[in-house]
């Protein structure tokens, strides 16, 4: 059990290219995982930024903790068959839809973040036919 408020300040595991290679030819798909960097291979990123990349999970697993402890053990496993029934909703793909319930959970109704303005999709340049987008989701093949 932890109370940690912020992500801990190790650096992630450095990725290996090997996991990256063809199946057939043996050298790195440059196509499907972009061109290969010695750099990122052999220097860690830095800790700040595997801080940022672990920061939602690191308060999910604090709010759980702090509301075991103030109403007992039903109170995270309520919260997680929540998150998990909500993130399981199925909805068009072409259609604007929001999550309100799971901004709820997570707390971030109480915020404004880039995604809230920046993230309109009423002002997208990109249109989308429903039923192309449909047929993609659906894996059907006219």
């Amino acid at each position: 059990m932890s109370l940690r408020i912020a992500p801990e300040s190790h650096p992630e595991k450095v990725m290996s290219t090997l996991n990256t290679t063809h199946a057939e030819y043996g050298g790195h798909d440059a196509l499907r995982y972009g061109t290969r960097s010695i750099k990122a291979e052999v220097l860690p990123g830095h800790p700040l930024e595997s801080r940022l990349n672990q920061w939602e999970e690191t308060q999910w697993e604090l709010k759980l903790n702090l509301a075991r402890q103030a109403y007992g053990m039903h109170a995270p496993i309520k919260m997680m068959m929540e998150k998990s029934i909500i993130e399981k909703r199925q909805h068009t793909p072409a259609i604007p839809t929001s999550n309100l319930h799971l901004d709820i959970l997570m707390g971030k109704d109480e915020t404004i973040d880039y995604e809230d303005f920046l993230n309109d999709p009423a002002m997208s340049t990109e249109s989308v036919d429903i039923h192309t987008a449909m047929e993609q989701k659906l894996n059907l093949k006219v």
